[in-house]
């Protein structure tokens, strides 16, 4: 047995290596060491400690960005009405889709997970959340939106709900207690994993993204594309951070990963993509200037097929491809610049719009 004994004046202290060890060998994913002590030494899941460090690094602050640029725009004769709308329908459904991602971390997947330092990850994972959410209400101000319209897209166009109502559903479902020593439970918890990083958060929100970068491309709402750019940068983390967490959950728990098990979650996949493809047909009704519905519809099989490959599934198609090969900088390369290397070092952080003379009348 080996014990380590420190002495300081007339107290002894013994330190007994093998409880450590043992204490060690309990974390898990899931069913692992139930304790109160949030301890995350000695690391077990050291990716996880390593993107929370790189989550933190990347911290950004929705009003460090200037706006005034895209009222103007938002205001002028520049910009399409079909441009106009792809913005609305960014804000209408982020601003929900954030918050559904956020909550489903909070009281699904962070309540499931045993590891203290998975738990840390999430968390920052969850706060992230919250900025990008913090970000749309930026955004909705900045340009004098009214909110109502917002909510109401989020409740009337069908697409959106139906996008929205596909994770919900499972995520509800999860909402109890749960015995997760049966594999039915521990495949229900893997399969939220999956759908939340890799078909949600890995393929949904990357039409927009898209969409939305195309006019920061073209000089268009620059305020909103830097904004963009810096969740797309958060979003790459937190795909990362769910597929690790599927890929541990599933080495701790083999049992989870049988063949109708990864058919079920390539027909996840497959239904998220249809999903997906009709909302984009109402986010581009008509072409916008370098946007058409076809071209984003193939982008999506591209990105639904790199998702499933990473996870060690089969592509659903043969020969997806990337129809803009501008997008792979942007999207694909993971920027590790501080957000504030890049930023205008004289504005006002309070209101970003003080500077162009404009007052609460006029919003």
């Amino acid at each position: 047995m080996s014990t380590t004994t420190v002495t300081l004046g007339e107290r002894t202290f013994i330190l007994d290596q093998r409880k450590a060890e043992e204490a060690f060998d309990a974390k898990k994913v899931i069913n692992g060491r139930d304790t109160m002590f949030f301890n995350i030494l000695p690391l077990k899941y050291q990716w996880a400690y390593d993107l929370y460090k790189t989550m933190k690094n990347n911290h950004w602050e929705p009003e460090d960005i200037q706006m005034q640029k895209d009222l103007e725009q938002w205001r002028g004769s520049e910009i399409t009405d079909a441009e106009r709308w792809i913005i609305k329908m960014g804000i209408g459904y982020f601003s929900a889709a954030e918050g559904i991602v956020g909550d489903n971390i909070i009281h699904v997947v962070r309540e499931l997970v045993t590891a203290p330092e998975l738990k840390l990850v999430l968390g920052r994972h969850a706060h992230e959340e919250n900025i990008h959410a913090d970000s749309l209400v930026y955004m909705i101000s900045s340009l004098g939106l009214n909110p109502h319209e917002c909510e109401a897209m989020f409740e009337d166009i069908e697409t959106l709900k139906a996008k929205n109502h596909f994770v919900v559903s499972n995520s509800r479902s999860l909402r109890r207690d749960i015995d997760l020593t049966i594999t039915e439970n521990k495949q229900a918890l893997a399969k939220n994993i999956f759908l939340f990083g890799q078909v949600m958060e890995g393929t949904q929100f990357y039409g927009l993204f898209g969409m939305i970068l195309s006019l920061y491309r073209q000089n268009k709402f620059m305020g909103i594309g830097q904004m963009f750019q810096y969740t797309l940068r958060d979003e790459s983390n937190h795909i990362e951070v769910f597929r690790n967490l599927l890929m541990d959950l599933v080495n701790e728990n083999p049992d989870i990963w049988t063949e109708d098990f990864k058919q079920d979650l390539r027909a996840t996949m497959a239904e998220g993509i249809r999903l997906e493809k009709q909302f984009i047909r109402d986010c581009l009704p008509i072409g916008a200037i370098g946007l058409n519905a076809d071209e984003f519809e193939q982008y999506i099989d591209f990105i639904a097929d790199r998702r499933l490959d990473s996870c060690g599934l089969q592509p659903l198609g043969e020969n997806s491809h990337n129809p803009f090969p501008w997008l792979a900088e942007m999207m694909d390369i993971k920027r590790e610049q501080n957000f504030f290397e890049g930023r205008v070092t004289e504005y006002q952080k309070a209101s970003a719009l003080d500077s162009a003379g404009y007052d609460d009348d006029d919003l």
